[in-house]
This record gives C-alpha cells, sequence and structure tokens, in this order.
C-alpha cells in the first residue's frame, strides 16, 4: 500500500475546503466592490494566484469593464498602469510573494497610488490580507507543500469577485461553489489511466505541452506550473493558438500533448484540430474533457459551469502532477530548491 504523501493528502481536501467556503459565505464588503465605476481594474499576482484571476479578468471584460491582466513583476516595472480611480485586485495564496509585498510597500510609501486594494490571501496575518481595503480570505486551511486547495478556493473567490462586477445573482454563485465542490469530489473517485505517466515519459526524448483557451487557459498554466513542482518533469503551457506559432514543430513521436477544457459542446472547433493534427503527427495527445478524438487518449472531466470546469480540470493535473512523479522517481510535490512561498525577488 502506497502511502499518501502531504501533496495527495491537500488534493483530497479539496471539496471539503470548497464546502467550508460556501459555509462561511461571501465577505461583506464585496457588494460595495460593484456600486462604483472604476476608471480601470487591474489584476495580479504571481504563479497560480494570477492564474486564477484569468476568468475573472475575461468576465470582466465582457462586462464592459476597462480590465487589465499583468502579473506582479511586471506591474512593478510598469506602475503607470495604476491610478486613483483604478481598483487593484492582488492574489497571492500565501499573502506573502515578494512583488505582492514589494507593491504594497509602494503603496504605503505613496510611490504607487489606487483607488482600492482588493486582497484575496488564505492567511488573515499576512501582508496582503492587513494592507488590503477589502480582504477576501481563502478559507483553504493550512497547505503542506503545491498548491491545491487554495487554487481551487481562489478560483472560488475569485468567481465571487466576477460575479459582483458584471451584476450577477449572489446566490447563482454561491450554488456553483457548492456543485463545484460535488464534481471535485466525483472527480477524484475515477481513476486516470495507470499506465499514462509512463507513456508519457517512455521516450527518449519526451517533450510535454498543456494547451487550452479561454477561462480554461488558467489550468493549462496551472499544469505546466504544478507539473514541474511536484514531479520534476519539464512541461510547457500555452494559451489558445500560441503553441501552433513555432512550439508544434516540437509535435511527432515523443510529443505528449495534455488539451484542457475539450468538450464536444464547443462550437470553436480549433482544439479538436489541433488534437487531430497532433495524432497525425505521431504525437500523444491526452483530451481532457469530453472531446472524441481517434487515437487520442481521454480523461473525462463534466460539462458544464466554468468553475466545476476549471476545478475539476485542475484536479486531473494534480493527479496526473502525482503519477508522473511517481514513475519520475521523486516524492510527489516535495520540493528540491524552492519552497512554499516565494518571497525573493
Amino acid at each position: 500500500m502506497t502511502t499518501l504523501t502531504p501533496f495527495e493528502e491537500d488534493i483530497l481536501e479539496q471539496p471539503a475546503a470548497l464546502r467550508r467556503l460556501v459555509t462561511a459565505g461571501p465577505a461583506p464588503e464585496l457588494a460595495a466592490l460593484g456600486g462604483r465605476r472604476w476608471d480601470r481594474i487591474v489584476f495580479t499576482g504571481m504563479g497560480s494566484s494570477h492564474f486564477a484571476s484569468i476568468p475573472t479578468w475575461r468576465s470582466a471584460v465582457s462586462a464592459g469593464h476597462d480590465a487589465w491582466r499583468v502579473d506582479a513583476g511586471e506591474l512593478l516595472d510598469a506602475p503607470g498602469l495604476l491610478t486613483p480611480g483604478t481598483l487593484l485586485v492582488a492574489t497571492s495564496q500565501s499573502g506573502a510573494s515578494g512583488e505582492v509585498v514589494e507593491l504594497l510597500d509602494r503603496l504605503d510609501s505613496g510611490r504607487l497610488r489606487t483607488g482600492a486594494v482588493v486582497g484575496i490571501a488564505a492567511d488573515a496575518a499576512s501582508p496582503l490580507a492587513l494592507q488590503s481595503d477589502v480582504y477576501l480570505p481563502l478559507l483553504s486551511g493550512d497547505e503542506a507543500t503545491v498548491s491545491t486547495k487554495s487554487y481551487l478556493n481562489t478560483l472560488a473567490v475569485h468567481r465571487r469577485l466576477a460575479a459582483v462586477l458584471a451584476g450577477e445573482e449572489p446566490a447563482t454563485v454561491e450554488g456553483e461553489i457548492a456543485a463545484a465542490a460535488d464534481a471535485v469530489e466525483a472527480q477524484l473517485g475515477r481513476e486516470i489511466d495507470a499506465g499514462l505517466a509512463a507513456r508519457v515519459l517512455e521516450p527518449a526524448r519526451p517533450r510535454l505541452a498543456a494547451v487550452a483557451k479561454r477561462d480554461d487557459a488558467a489550468t493549462a498554466l496551472l499544469a505546466g506550473l504544478i507539473t514541474k513542482e511536484s514531479s520534476k518533469v519539464a512541461i510547457e503551457a500555452y494559451v489558445g493558438g500560441q503553441f501552433r506559432h513555432g512550439p508544434f514543430e516540437l509535435a511527432g513521436p515523443g510529443m505528449t500533448a495534455f488539451l484542457y477544457g475539450a468538450y464536444e459542446a464547443d462550437a470553436d472547433e480549433s482544439t479538436a484540430r489541433l488534437a487531430a493534427d497532433l495524432v497525425d503527427s505521431g504525437a500523444h495527445v491526452v483530451v481532457v474533457g469530453d472531446l472524441r478524438v481517434d487515437g487520442a487518449t481521454i480523461v473525462r472531466t463534466p460539462d458544464g459551469p466554468s468553475l466545476a470546469r476549471l476545478a475539476t480540470g485542475a484536479v486531473v493535473a494534480e493527479l496526473v502532477a502525482v503519477d508522473l512523479a511517481r514513475t519520475n522517481g521523486v516524492v510527489p510535490g516535495a520540493f528540491a530548491f524552492g519552497s512554499k512561498v516565494t518571497t525573493t525577488l
């Protein structure tokens, strides 16, 4: 019997973490953010915290907001994007990421100015939580290594924020979070092909890519990050058509491409075309969704509301990372050179 690592234990606790968020309900201060028209909204963060803002940014743009999405490191180099009429939404699961803390320090000293800062973090005693005008807690609980519970709860908190900015009914969102918890629990009960990791790493020169579009781009970027962190296997993530602009030359035998958010109901056929072209090249294609592609491996996740799709896709990425780690001979989720919180600039 294989002993579960702390990373795997955190994966299994994700449904409970989402339900804890539902039980607590949204922060009362959240509603006030929708009552003002900001000059612009800037979403920032680093790593998976920043990836989780992709659906919120897309929703804000669709609702007519002038919205930007810039990682905290780039924002430090382009401070003119922040104005006294800007709503800055900073996400850091630890609340202590080096770049985010530097932004806060510059705001505190008056070197930067914003209209208001929304901080999304798990630690109520963190710099981000303490220095934000509005703090939105993740309530994800302690986390041992690679982001799992905190990522899913970040998606859920961002879904609440997106609803406020778009004028949606709050009760609908709470139902979506509860449904996402149920979907994650069901996904954790589904077996992933036991031989998948071995097939991925079997070639002499294995090449891995994670690709997705629209909201599901967040999942591809997450997969690229946590696979490297958890399994020490090199993989690159691509949003939308970026993969065809150069990286497609890595296709052929030895390439494995994970296509996240690939569903039959999608009217945009670009993912299906990419999958078919990759299969024709001799690459190994792993479809995460329900899209049927001859010659591809399918890891089924349910279609439906974006939050549940994103959450179940993230679970697949986590479970694949665990299998790749064991096949690669490393402890899943154990850091070799980095740490849980990156504070060094």
